[in-house]
């Protein structure tokens, strides 16, 4: 049991943070909403268009190259801690691996995966009307 205290006090604590943090949101937050305190808030700027519009699939390939190419670094902390023990084996062991994954990036780099704009997208129909987000985005600070 004397193994468990520690992850037992933890957990104890984490609970006890996100408790205090929604009591005292309730506590302290805002009790007279406005449609204006209501409206959902994205990075300062008014949400403009659906949320619910087609992507191009060009965003989901980079996604999905980004956690490969994310999950290879986080290979790469164990390996370098076990480098002493794993040898010349090991270390030839990673530079296959690099390997395959450099000739991977250079086919994705090469189909052009990674470039981006409109002249690249083959989704890519013709530029959005500027709303009064992006009109508002530019004007802000200004005294025009």
């Amino acid at each position: 049991m004397h193994g468990w205290v520690p992850i037992l006090i933890m957990i104890g604590l984490g609970a006890g943070f996100g408790a205090f943090n929604i009591i005292a949101s309730h506590l302290i937050g805002p009790h007279k909403p406005t449609p204006e305190k209501l409206a959902p808030y994205e990075c300062g700027m008014p949400p403009v268009g659906d949320a619910r519009e087609r992507q191009s699939v060009k965003f989901y390939m980079i996604c999905m190259i980004f956690l490969l190419f994310d999950i290879e670094i986080a290979f790469l902390g164990p390996w370098v801690l076990a480098l002493r023990d794993l040898g010349w084996p090991g270390f030839f062991q990673i530079v296959v691996f690099f390997l395959i994954l450099v000739v991977g990036y250079i086919y994705i780099w090469r189909k052009g995966v990674l470039d981006w704009g409109p002249q690249y997208d083959p989704d890519y129909q013709h530029a959005p009307t500027p709303g009064p987000a992006v009109v508002k985005r530019y004007r802000y600070g200004t005294r025009n």
